[in-house]
């Protein structure tokens, strides 16, 4: 039986952890950051935070973490909270052993995890200990991707091991006022280099958006919390659930007269309430990539930007909207695309490698979704660009706009290639040749008609009518069924 005495040195132990340390707190919220427990108040619903593990510790020495579960708009959670007035958040044994205990519980219950993230990376005091409790909690979090949604929001400096946790993570937000994530702190790398750096110029949100460290970027930390928790409310707990169907828009709406080339109008009109959550906006532009809701169904929304190098596939393009459509399919959330691209760009000859890489993923990635897949050719789709983006062969449905151009080669391409001997032996000017060769191959054969008749599309749709299609496409295959063969996995182009 536990006396008295006993119980009151417990609670005042608690109360001093969950007080921390006065001078810290104070130094955390001069560098206009909040506190571990105040983001995990308000990222969950009010009430609703059960803590675990409250009083782990190597005798005086606390873990660094806040752990535990609650809600966010009614929905079970599992949360992490890096706590960088403990040793400045850094990873060591104990806060290991408390964040792999909340990832068992959202496995085995089937519950999303937001990580707050805000650590200067690993505890060097602990040496290989701290090292192999990193590894711990990487492979678990590669053992559960793909089966409860994993989000991480930078907060703070999020340095070395810590960075590599957002990166293994579903979804990374990041604070722009706050957050810096890198893989050396400013102090290691003047170090080993010699020279002075900064460390917004290093990791800050600008910096890391535009090389596709993170998905999402907010301007503060309340701003990244509503951002994760948007991001929560389009994907479902876990790989077992359909994320939840919200009645949001008019699934009749007809869309305005949009230009093809105008991705952010496309993916705005085809949207509910015209909402989408855009990924990695400032990376690969030549695609864009967003959740969104689609007649009340939360889906993937895949578009080309043929605004930027006429939406050709680039490699940073390719990577992130393969990326992309692997977390769509993980959770079974529809991908819908929309088709504008030239082809594949032109690489320097010392990239080309890479280029193809790269588009070799964005291929692999279509063609293993099992989930359902819409597509609409709204412009160009030359080449690999209509194979690789969910073509005829690697779509449920595929329609086109008319005016659609679906060929192997551009038309001024292809004019260049079929047609040598017409342009040598023209009696009207070259240019003249040229330009109705030109038309007369657009029209005639690589336009979505064609298409249509050769069965390479199902439908040519009228432009204001395609979210009603794509809708009614999206019911048709919501009770889709399709597995890949049986296997380990399969070998990803790396």
């Amino acid at each position: 039986m536990v006396s008295t005495q006993d119980l009151k040195q417990v609670l005042a132990k608690k109360q001093a952890i969950l007080q921390g340390d006065a001078d810290r707190i104070a130094k955390q919220r001069a560098a206009g950051k909040l506190t571990a427990r105040e983001r995990v108040g308000k990222l969950l619903d009010v009430g609703s935070f059960v803590e675990l593990d409250a009083l782990v510790s190597k005798g005086e020495d606390y873990a660094g973490v806040v752990t535990g579960y609650g809600t966010v708009q009614d929905r079970p959670v599992y949360v992490f909270a890096q706590d960088y007035t403990v040793h400045g958040g850094a990873m060591g044994e104990m806060q290991a052993r408390k964040i792999l205990k909340v990832l068992d519980l959202a496995q085995k219950t089937g519950a999303p995890v937001v990580a707050l993230c805000d650590s200067a990376g690993v505890r060097v005091d602990e040496g290989a200990a701290a090292m192999n409790a990193y590894a711990s909690v990487y492979a678990k979090m590669a053992r559960m991707s793909g089966v409860c949604p994993m989000i991480a929001l930078v907060l703070g400096p999020v340095v070395g091991g810590a960075a590599l946790l957002t990166q293994l993570a579903d979804v990374s937000i990041q604070a722009g006022d706050v957050g810096r994530m890198m893989v050396y702190g400013p102090q290691v790398m003047s170090a080993m280099t010699g020279k002075t750096y900064d460390a917004k110029a290093v990791g800050g949100a600008e910096e890391m958006a535009a090389q596709g460290g993170v998905a999402l970027t907010a301007e503060n930390e309340d701003a990244a919390i509503a951002l994760a928790v948007e991001v929560l409310d389009l994907l479902p707990s876990c790989n077992a659930e359909d994320a939840a169907i919200v009645d949001t828009d008019d699934m009749n709406r007809i869309l305005p007269e949009l230009d093809a080339s105008d991705a952010s109008a496309l993916m705005a009109a085809m949207a509910d309430a015209g909402r989408v959550v855009e990924f990695y906006a400032d990376w690969g532009k030549e695609i864009r990539v967003g959740l969104c809701r689609i007649g009340g169904r939360s889906v993937g929304l895949v578009c080309g930007n043929a605004r930027e190098n006429d939406g050709m596939l680039a490699p940073a393009a390719c990577a992130k909207a393969a990326r992309f459509i692997r977390l769509c399919d993980c959770y079974s959330l529809p991908v819908v695309s929309l088709i504008n691209s030239k082809g594949v760009a032109v690489p320097d000859v010392k990239a080309q490698s890479w280029t193809m890489i790269t588009a070799s993923q964005l291929l692999y990635a279509y063609a293993e979704a099992t989930c359902p897949k819409v597509s609409v050719v709204v412009g160009n789709a030359i080449g690999q660009a209509y194979v690789a983006m969910g073509g005829k062969a690697n779509a449920d449905v595929t329609y086109a706009w008319p005016g659609a151009v679906i060929s192997a080669l551009t038309p001024e391409a292809a004019v260049q290639v079929l047609y040598t001997d017409e342009l040598k032996a023209g009696k009207e000017p070259a240019l003249e040749t040229r330009t109705r060769l030109e038309n007369d191959f657009a029209a005639n054969v690589a336009d979505g008609v064609a298409a249509a008749r050769a069965g390479m599309i199902d439908d040519v749709c009228d432009p204001a009518e395609t979210r009603k299609y794509v809708i009614a496409a999206l019911e048709m295959l919501s009770s889709k069924r399709e597995a890949n063969p049986p296997k380990k996995h399969g070998n990803l182009p790396l």
